[in-house]
């Protein structure tokens, strides 16, 4: 409160010198995790994404990029942005237009169902609007969802 009282004076008294007040600065971001961090994080994950490629996950999430983001407060594209995604049910992104299907599906996200989901997306649930055809090799699922878990802001339950 006390921060607030002193930005709205300074803002007072730039203003009554006939200059103009700058907006205060945004938060600083997050500093992005190191290598030695990523790491650490994947050895704590469950089996079997605890000793995934996270090298492999970044490579594969290269074919979901055209589509989403996995940033905090990323923006939804094609597909809603997945960051936190691992938690929370299914088709519930506030601002997303999710089709009916994935609307209705009834669960929560975590690696089993994603794991479901990439391997093919529309025989997993039909009727969904993803087209992506799917990711054939289990190896490159599990480093992808530790990928994901690592960039999402995953947090063990």
């Amino acid at each position: 409160m006390r921060a607030a009282t002193i930005l709205i004076g300074a803002c007072a008294l730039l203003a009554g010198c006939g200059q103009k007040a700058e907006a205060p600065a945004a938060p600083a971001a997050a500093p992005e995790m190191t290598d030695a961090q990523k790491a650490a994080l994947v050895a704590t994950l469950p089996a079997p994404y605890n000793t995934a490629d996270i090298e492999n996950g970044k490579r594969k999430f290269g074919l979901c990029k055209s589509c989403h983001t996995i940033v905090p407060g990323g923006a939804n594209l094609t597909g809603p942005n997945l960051h936190g995604v691992f938690g929370r049910k299914a088709g519930s992104l506030e601002g997303y237009n999710y089709s009916d299907a994935v609307k209705a599906a009834g669960f929560v996200w975590d690696g089993e169902h994603l794991d479901k989901w990439l391997a093919e997306p529309r025989t997993f649930l039909p009727g969904t609007k993803m087209t992506f055809a799917g990711l054939k090799d289990p190896k490159d699922r599990v480093d992808l969802i530790a990928y994901m878990k690592v960039e999402s802001g995953y947090t063990a339950p």
